[in-house]
C-alpha cells in the first residue's frame, strides 16, 4: 500500500498531492519498494508498475505524469495537456488543468510541491543545489504567474531530502554560494575538518522560496540518508559502496 507524505499547507489549499516514500512498490534489492527512476538500472518492467501505482494514486495514469527529464537546470515548463510519456528537459512543470499529474524525482535532492488554490494553479520543482542555487524555484515561480497564480497566494512544501546533519561538502562549495549572494553564508556551518562544511539544503530551499515571494512555505522535516526503510539516498548510496539507488516520486494535482 502506497504511503506519502502529505502536508496541511497543501491539504487547505484543496489539492491531492504526496511525497512518495519506498512503501507500496515491487523493485527488489537495491530499488527495493517503490522506485520511480527510469533512469535506474532497475527492470524497467518494475519501474512502469510503480509509476502506475503513483499516477492511479493520484487519480490518472502513468501518460497523465507531467514529469520532466531532470537535468539539475533553472528550466520551468508549463503543461496545458497530459505529456503521455513525453519528458522535456527541465527542473519544474507548472500547470493549470485538471488531470495533469506535476511530478518530480528525487533521492537526497528537495522536491517542492506549490500550489495558488484561488487561481487553480499547480506546481512541482526538483531542487538540488545547483537548481536552487541556479534559480529553479524562482524559475517555478515565474511559470505558475504565467497561468495565473500570483506568489503571495501560493504555498509550497518541500519534501523529504537531504538534511543538513547528512550533507558534509567542500568549502569551496560555501564560496561558490556566497559569491552568488552573501545570504547564502547563513546555510552553512563548520565540518568536522577545517576544509569541510554542512550545508542546509531544505533550508536554503525555503529562503530561495521567500525571496520568490511565495506566501507561505513549510518543510516536512524527513532526512533521506538517514532513513533507509522510507527513503532512497543517493549519498547513503556513495557511502555504502553501492553502485545505483532508487528514486522517489513527488506529486501534484488539481483535484
Amino acid at each position: 500500500m502506497l504511503r506519502p507524505i502529505t502536508h496541511p499547507l497543501l491539504d487547505r489549499a484543496g489539492v491531492r498531492h504526496g511525497f512518495f516514500t519506498r512503501e507500496g512498490g515491487v523493485s527488489e534489492g537495491l530499488y527495493a519498494g517503490l522506485n520511480t527512476g527510469v533512469g535506474s538500472r532497475d527492470d524497467p518492467a518494475a519501474v512502469a508498475e510503480n509509476r502506475r501505482r503513483v499516477a492511479e494514486h493520484m487519480g490518472g495514469t502513468p501518460d497523465d505524469l507531467a514529469a520532466c527529464y531532470q537535468v539539475h537546470s533553472a528550466v520551468a515548463h508549463a503543461a496545458d495537456g497530459p505529456w503521455r510519456g513525453e519528458r522535456p528537459e527541465g527542473d519544474a512543470v507548472a500547470t493549470r488543468t485538471r488531470g495533469v499529474i506535476c511530478a518530480v524525482l528525487t533521492a537526497d535532492c528537495a522536491p517542492v510541491l506549490l500550489a495558488d488554490a484561488e487561481a487553480g494553479v499547480v506546481a512541482a520543482v526538483h531542487a538540488g543545489w545547483k537548481g536552487a542555487l541556479g534559480g529553479v524555484v524562482q524559475s517555478a515561480v515565474s511559470a505558475m504567474a504565467g497561468l495565473g497564480a500570483g506568489p503571495r497566494r501560493t504555498v509550497a512544501v518541500v519534501g523529504p531530502c537531504i538534511s543538513q546533519g547528512s550533507y558534509e561538502v567542500g568549502a569551496e562549495f560555501q564560496t561558490r554560494f556566497e559569491q552568488d549572494d552573501a545570504g547564502s553564508a547563513q546555510f552553512f556551518k563548520a565540518g568536522e575538518a577545517s576544509d569541510k562544511r554542512l550545508f542546509d539544503l531544505p533550508g536554503f530551499v525555503l529562503w530561495r522560496l521567500e525571496q520568490a515571494g511565495v506566501g507561505e512555505a513549510a518543510w516536512t522535516g524527513h532526512d533521506t540518508r538517514t532513513d533507509e526503510t522510507r527513503f532512497f539516498s543517493n549519498r547513503r548510496a556513495f557511502l555504502n559502496g553501492e553502485p545505483d539507488f532508487g528514486r522517489l516520486m513527488s506529486a501534484i494535482s488539481l483535484c
